[in-house]
């Protein structure tokens, strides 16, 4: 018989999950703004929907480097940091 997970335990791994998720939609998101893309695409429109609420409020903290937009790698860095440490420091 397995133990019940305790609040902490579940709150640990949504955390964890969303973390890789959203990590996940924001290197696609990244991947995607190298090519022609359709901005009036569904899944293009639904992808921004998902990952603007990270990105936005990085890039009006983070200074300009040309066209370069750094705020998806710094996004990544700080999911990755968060989901490590509600994981038990396993960094993916």
């Amino acid at each position: 018989m397995y133990p019940l997970a305790t609040t902490t335990d579940v709150v640990a791994r949504f955390i964890t999950v969303f973390t890789q998720v959203m990590t996940l939609l924001i290197v696609i998101r990244a991947i995607l703004s190298w090519f022609p893309v359709d901005p009036a695409n569904a899944l293009v429109q639904l992808l921004n929907q998902l990952t603007e609420p990270i990105l936005a409020p990085l890039r009006a903290v983070l200074p300009r480097f040309g066209m370069i937009d750094l705020s998806p790698l710094v996004a990544i860095v700080l999911l990755q940091v968060i989901g490590a440490a509600a994981g038990g420091g396993r960094l993916y």
